[in-house]
């Protein structure tokens, strides 16, 4: 007895079908690939350059809340300006003394007592910081790179000499263009620093779709706050 086995094999036409069903397959697995890469690159370099602006924040803020200060007694020899501050457009720089107690002799001199003025300017798309240490020589350094805008807005609260006006409470945000640096008193800054990822290879695409990044930050000048000007 013969068993007759069905001989008869895949057609071209079959072929075809699975080969276009299984391309259809791959590139779909190629798309959701691509996508979730396009993703987590831009997630990634929007959490960088979020990070990276944070960190310049706090660099700045930590400048401008010194504005003003001034370590009044005999074993200081710093005398800071009588209006420590200075804006100018998307530039600003602050004096104040940088000063350091011996911990050992905390009624001696002291072991630092520096005059510090800091400039903070957007030098192209560049934030720079300025230290200039008892009139000497300057060091400058960058900060944050692909930097869009640098704004700053000035907290008034009344007149100088005129104590009447002053309460240590801001009265008016303004431009800091428009202020009069010997008749408006400013015991407040608003900074908003604005970038974007730093696009190392102009032809990658990907983060052209990501906005810039935008951080506010508030600072009160406390030391010009409890002085009367």
């Amino acid at each position: 007895m013969r068993i007759k086995f069905n001989e008869r094999g895949v057609t071209l036409v079959e072929l075809l079908v699975v080969m276009v069903i299984a391309g259809i397959v791959v590139a779909g697995f190629y798309r959701i690939f691509i996508a979730q890469s396009r993703a987590y690159t831009v997630q990634d370099q929007v959490a960088e350059v979020q990070q990276d602006i944070r960190n310049a924040m706090e660099i700045l803020v930590r400048d401008l809340s010194m504005t003003g200060f001034d370590y009044d007694n005999t074993t200081s020899a710093i005398h800071i300006p009588n209006i420590p501050y200075q804006v100018a457009g998307n530039s600003i720089t602050v004096w104040y003394e940088y000063y350091q107690k011996d911990p050992s002799n905390p009624l001696g001199p002291p072991l630092i007592s520096e005059a510090h003025a800091i400039t903070y300017t957007l030098n192209g798309t560049t934030l720079e910081r300025q230290l200039t240490v008892d009139g000497g020589n300057a060091t400058t350094e960058a900060l944050l790179r692909n930097v869009e805008a640098l704004d700053f807005t000035c907290g008034r609260d009344g007149i100088i000499g005129d104590e009447a006006t002053q309460d240590g409470v801001v009265d008016h945000w303004v431009n800091c263009g428009t202020i009069d640096m010997n008749r408006d008193k400013v015991i407040a800054l608003r900074i908003s620093l604005t970038a974007r990822p730093v696009q190392a290879n102009p032809e990658d695409d990907r983060l052209k779709m990501i906005t810039p990044r935008t951080l506010t930050s508030t600072v009160a000048l406390r030391n010009l706050a409890l002085k009367k000007m």
